[in-house]
């Protein structure tokens, strides 16, 4: 069997600590992954590894080999970048995922954009409103609105989007418009059960330029973890929202919506693009990167 493969299962296995978890991030299966190691460990003659149903560490022979492998799978790893930095056009498929909002109200639009420019890239998207495991779903750039990282990933900020507070007509012509933040407290406000139910306002600054930052505890019959749902709820008459600017704009622009307490600064939300390693970034990856900060721009 492929020593080199070999030693990169060894090192997922340790690294991701499970056999299942480094064979997803290695597509193969975990009998294969198994056969990998059993091989590595009759090459050098030795145990790597002590497994059991539930618990998996490494031998002292494992704890010598480990660094070795390392560098062995990242020297192979290099050739592999310099082979494909010096290719003249991405290509092959990427797998990019956002968020369902993101997705549908930006991205999927920009990924034809980019497909215009380099047709020799496929791209398929996964949407969801929960968190994504890059290694385990084999994603290769993760799109996060919010700024909680999840430790262990590389993210670079695209931009950082403006907020919106905003109602239907129908719903302010029956409850009447708020006039400052403290009066959402009066409202049936539509919360996002991620973001919780605090919401921040700055204050327009004095004569001396300053703000106070005000902290809101809205209440509310309805919330929800996705965005479009509590953008359809607003929509359909059933309270404000606090959503970013790009899921409402259309509908702002349109009447649809009203924008509330606009002499207030709401906080912005970072973007960011999420990946698992910056060392042994793919061209095509790294192309998509650099393509989304000029894009987003415009």
């Amino acid at each position: 069997m492929d020593q080199l493969v070999a030693m990169q299962v060894f090192v997922d296995v340790v690294e991701l600590g499970s056999l299942s978890a480094a064979a997803n991030k290695l597509d193969m299966s975990r009998s294969m992954a198994t056969r990998y190691i059993a091989a590595l460990e009759k090459t050098f003659g030795a145990r790597l590894l002590h497994r059991s149903n539930r618990s998996l560490g490494l031998t002292a022979m494992g704890e010598d080999i480990l660094p070795y492998c390392r560098q062995m799978v990242a020297l192979a790893g290099d050739i592999e970048s310099l082979i494909a930095s010096k290719r003249s056009e991405p290509c092959g498929v990427i797998r990019v995922a956002s968020s369902i909002s993101f997705g549908q109200s930006y991205l999927a639009e920009a990924l034809g954009r980019f497909m215009q420019h380099y047709p020799r890239v496929s791209v398929e998207m996964l949407l969801a409103d929960r968190p994504i495991n890059l290694v385990e779903e084999r994603i290769d750039l993760a799109i996060q609105v919010g700024d909680n990282m999840e430790l262990g990933l590389i993210s670079r900020l695209l931009t950082r989007c403006e907020s919106v507070v905003c109602a239907s007509p129908a719903y302010l012509a029956q409850h009447g418009t708020p006039q400052s933040p403290k009066a959402l407290t009066e409202h049936q406000c539509l919360i996002h059960t991620r973001h919780g139910p605090i919401w921040r306002f700055a204050s327009p600054g004095n004569a001396a330029g300053d703000s106070v930052m005000e902290e809101i505890a809205v209440f509310g019959q309805f919330s929800a973890n996705d965005t479009m749902v509590l953008l359809n709820a607003a929509l359909s008459d059933r309270g404000i929202v606090h959503l970013p600017a790009f899921s409402t704009d259309v509908h702002i622009r349109s009447g649809a919506l009203i924008p509330l307490l606009c002499d207030y600064q709401l906080p912005k939300l970072g973007v960011y693009a999420l990946f698992s390693s910056r060392k042994h970034l793919p061209i095509t990856t790294r192309t998509l990167l650099d393509f989304l900060v000029d894009d987003i721009k415009r």
